[in-house]
């Protein structure tokens, strides 16, 4: 019941924190434009050599990618099996890829932006995405972002226990552009 109640209040707030994030939804309905929130951002981490031969250097454009978690904990809230509510999360995730690769296509930065980002505690089903998971060299930040990423992932799942806690640690997910565009477009 606590979890409810956190959710509606969050609910609630969203609409009013969200034109302070610049994040933009995908399409113009935000009900069609799948579950990311976007923005353009400059990569600050340390160079990265993606599978694809890709390096993402310092400043390089990139779009980050924000799941819009608070429509997907209310659509899914009353799922209490994980692996079934894993499952959803992840077709709504593949569905939204085609309207993120259009986004970029359409975007007047498009030349630019070398790939995705997206940093997050999810440590599974990715990979089949297209996405590389790195783990961020800088203890601090990682500690940072983990610290606000847990009342999402506690939110999320139905049994909270300290060992599950421990092991996600905080990743970036990327892709470049042209894997984007070979796999989506």
């Amino acid at each position: 019941m606590f979890r409810n109640i956190l959710l509606s209040i969050w609910v609630f707030l969203d609409p009013l924190y969200y034109p302070f994030t610049r994040l933009q939804h995908l399409t113009a309905d935000p009900e069609k434009g799948g579950v990311f929130r976007v923005r353009l951002t400059k990569y600050k981490g340390n160079d990265i050599e993606l599978s694809d031969g890709i390096i993402i250097r310092k400043n390089d454009l990139l779009l980050k990618i924000h799941l819009h978690n608070v429509r997907l904990l209310n659509e899914f809230n009353y799922m209490k099996n994980e692996l079934l509510k894993g499952r959803a999360i992840y077709k709504r995730v593949k569905d939204s890829m085609p309207l993120l690769t259009a986004f970029i296509l359409n975007h007047p930065e498009e030349t630019k932006i070398k790939g995705v980002i997206g940093i997050t505690l999810i440590n599974k089903g990715f990979s089949t995405l297209g996405f590389e998971c790195i783990l961020p060299k800088n203890k601090l930040y990682c500690w940072f972002k983990k610290t606000f990423q847990l009342p999402i992932y506690l939110l999320s799942c139905s049994k909270i226990s300290a060992a599950n806690i421990k092991k996600h640690r905080t990743v970036y997910l990327l892709m470049s552009k042209e894997n984007l565009m070979k796999k989506y477009k």
